[in-house]
């Protein structure tokens, strides 16, 4: 997430930086000047907002691949927890199995 705070804040101080320096430099009026910047502001603005639904869809998407395989570890452990039980039953029996030939060979 640090990467894509980085990014927003680059964005948001070259804004500031270049409303600076258009008020520095502005040959024009004031009002043509403060026109310019409030429509270079409000691009900036709808741009930051689009790539904040950007960055929430990636957010989305990448959580939803998470829980994903997330939930395919879970079947995958599941099925070999229950494999290795299947085994473990199968050991107890046979086990039985050769104790109740060993009693009956004694007696």
């Amino acid at each position: 997430m640090s990467r894509s705070s980085g990014f927003l804040s680059g964005i948001i101080s070259g804004a500031i930086v270049g409303a600076v320096f258009a008020l520095l430099y502005a040959p024009d009026t004031g009002k043509n000047t403060r026109d310019r910047l409030s429509y270079k502001l409000s691009n900036y603005y709808d741009e930051l907002n689009d790539l904040i639904d950007q960055l929430r869809e990636e957010k989305e998407l990448l959580v939803s691949e998470a829980k994903e395989k997330g939930d395919k570890v879970v079947l995958e452990a599941k099925e070999k927890a229950e494999g290795l039980i299947k085994e473990a039953e199968d050991l107890l029996e046979s086990i039985e199995t050769a104790k109740e030939k060993t009693a009956k060979k004694k007696g």
